[in-house]
């Protein structure tokens, strides 16, 4: 027997045996089996995988507010402080494929556990930091060992939990922290920074790591390696090349321009190993990534609704900060608590809303209404002046940029990861992450690019200006924020039209069975 998942692709069934009357005598039946019982600590494995992940996400952003205070710490000059950040999402961006490849072969909790205890190990590495060079090093390590640990940890999820229901609700659980994981690391990296250290933002997840790492042996459960398969080693380097030099590429096209030799080259070669790297896996007898995972209509549609989203949102985070911290003039605790009700909204919309309405709620709808609300959030911030207030211009918008990010996160993630076989859940789940660290890698060097343009030409255009005298500066920065945010505005609403378009209307029944191939 054979069913669907939502891409319409056939995935064969396990044959199903009854008993007959005869005693030791086993028939076929004509019934399919039914679904195994659930895990009765599925929800204590949601609790696991979901302090994993909010250690991922936030180590994307927590160390930013610190980053001033650790180049002070460490004499690091203004050209090498990016290789903070950088290593980082270098790293992550760069392995995810390999890392949820090894996942599949290696076993999904036996890389989990292996992925928390490298990352508290390069957490703590990195909070001893001597110098520069050590703490670039201790990033990178975090950034390999997350790009093992985050497939590991959403391929758990997906086959933990498969009743519809249940499963809706845990990735409304998940989503949240994906989506809100970003604010929160701003939170809390202002938290530490003011009141302790700089190194405390990243010895922070040590004791989180410690506490999924007791809890992964008792709760998470898990099948062996996949018997039989071995790494695709060419498909590993022409992919992972590829998309380290893409990343690469990106992070240099703010300081060096879009138009610099060093940067051409590196997008070029990018593009050249990605396209060698499809190439190779229509040809490959074990593939790093199953071409059949990206071919499918509904999840190459959620997988291009996750891209659009991250580059239209991540840039709200930086220039946000950048707004409050020096245009208004707040504190670095006061900056990181400005971004609660984002993620209010982030947890609200992906728990409560999202989470009850997508097991009678076609998938693309609440997608589409995410990034419209999205949408609407950003128009709101565009209009943002020197003058504002917090309550009545800033609140509003990031409401709605929380609910909106809620509605979609939750639903792209159980969509996207939907009726993959067993042995492939690793890896889907890389093809998603690796959509959304280089959609955030994109969206943040395109959008910031725009605003610092617009930013210098309204500046160039005023200096002679003399109703403007020394605002000039600021004036100029929120007006490159308010065409940076027009243009995120524009990306979201493309994101609802691809999802209304290329998503498939009926929510599937039975995603997420750990189904063999």
């Amino acid at each position: 027997m054979s069913k669907k998942h939502p891409g319409g692709e056939s995935l064969p069934s396990a044959p199903s045996t009854a008993t007959d009357r005869s005693p030791g005598r086993e028939v076929p039946a004509a019934t399919p089996t039914p679904p195994p019982a659930p895990d009765p600590k599925r929800w204590w494995a949601l609790a696991v995988i979901s302090l994993a992940q909010l250690m991922v996400i936030l180590d994307g952003t927590i160390v930013n507010i610190a980053l001033p205070s650790a180049q002070h710490a460490l004499g690091m000059s203004d050209a090498d402080r990016q290789w903070v950040i950088t290593a980082y999402t270098l790293a992550f961006g760069g392995l995810l494929l390999l890392g949820g490849r090894i996942a599949d072969l290696v076993g999904r909790k036996r890389t989990f556990v292996i992925g928390l205890a490298g990352f508290a190990a390069a957490s703590a590495l990195g909070g001893a930091a001597a110098g520069p060079g050590m703490l670039f090093a201790a990033r990178a390590l975090q950034g390999a060992f997350a790009a093992v640990l985050a497939p590991s940890a959403l391929s758990l999820l997906t086959t933990t939990f498969t009743d519809p229901k249940e499963r809706a609700r845990a990735f409304g659980v998940y989503g949240a922290l994906a989506g809100g994981g970003s604010a929160v690391g701003l939170i809390v990296g202002g938290l530490l920074t003011e009141y302790l250290n700089w190194r405390w933002s990243l010895y922070v997840n040590v004791p989180i790591a410690l506490a999924a790492l007791l809890g992964a042996p008792a709760f998470l459960r898990d099948r062996s390696g996949r018997r039989g398969g071995h790494l695709d080693v060419p498909g590993a380097l022409l992919g992972c090349g590829g998309l380290v030099a893409l990343v690469y590429g990106f992070s240099e096209a703010e300081p060096r321009g879009w138009t610099s030799p060093s940067v051409l080259t590196l997008l070029m070669a990018g593009v050249i190993l990605l396209a060698a790297f499809v190439w190779w896996q229509s040809r490959a007898a074990s593939p790093l990534l199953p071409l059949r995972i990206v071919k499918d209509r509904v999840r190459a549609g959620s997988l291009a609704t996750m891209g659009l989203a991250t580059i239209g949102m991540f840039g709200v985070f930086l220039f946000l900060t950048y707004y409050l911290q020096v245009v208004l003039g707040y504190p670095p605790v006061r900056t990181g608590l400005a971004f609660v009700p984002i993620s209010a909204g982030i947890v609200i919309g992906a728990t409560q809303i999202a989470a009850r309405l997508l097991p009678r709620t076609a998938p693309r709808t609440l997608m589409s209404s995410g990034m419209v609300l999205a949408a609407a959030g950003m128009v709101l911030l565009s209009s943002l002046t020197v003058h504002a207030q917090y309550v009545p211009h800033v609140l509003p918008a990031l409401l709605l940029l929380g609910l909106g990010m809620g509605l979609t996160f939750m639903p792209v993630y159980a969509t996207a990861t939907a009726g993959v076989p067993a042995q492939d859940a690793g890896v889907a789940s890389a093809v998603l992450n690796t959509v959304q660290q280089m959609g955030a890698s994109l969206g943040t060097v395109l959008l910031n690019t725009i605003a610092t343009g617009a930013t210098s030409r309204y500046v160039h255009s005023h200096v002679h200006d003399p109703g403007h005298g020394g605002a000039t500066l600021d004036e100029g920065l929120v007006h490159g924020f308010s065409v940076a945010y027009w243009c995120s505005a524009g990306v979201l609403l493309l994101a609802a039209l691809v999802a209304g378009v290329t998503v498939r209307h009926k929510t599937p029944k039975h995603a997420g069975n750990d189904a063999p191939a």
